[in-house]
């Protein structure tokens, strides 16, 4: 299986309209649209899974800024969350005003 990040998904796309695009590159295991938790609205992005790596490849390359229902598309391989920077996010929050040192 390959899994591939898709960025800004037009906000009328619908995981099956996902589907539809990535569908002409091969088999398709899964869509999932990131979706808000207070509105149900999908946040502009999500992810594919392909049935193979060759496909998934070809998709990625066929799509990366591409067109879709009005919004270009950032398309890649999607990242293992332990290969991604996630930075240190403590000091902006709850130490304001506050000079540790």
């Amino acid at each position: 299986m390959f899994k591939i990040f898709v960025g800004n998904i037009s906000y009328t796309a619908t995981e099956d309209s996902v589907r539809s695009l990535f569908a002409a590159y091969g088999g398709v295991e899964r869509v999932n649209l990131i979706r808000d938790r207070y509105t149900g609205q999908h946040r502009g992005f999500g992810f594919v899974e392909m049935t193979s790596a060759d496909e998934g490849r070809k998709a990625v390359g066929g799509l990366h800024s591409t067109d879709f229902e009005g919004r270009r598309l950032s398309v890649s391989e999607a990242r293992p969350k332990e290969d991604r920077d996630s930075g240190d996010r403590r000091g902006s929050r709850g130490q304001r005003g506050f000079n540790r040192y």
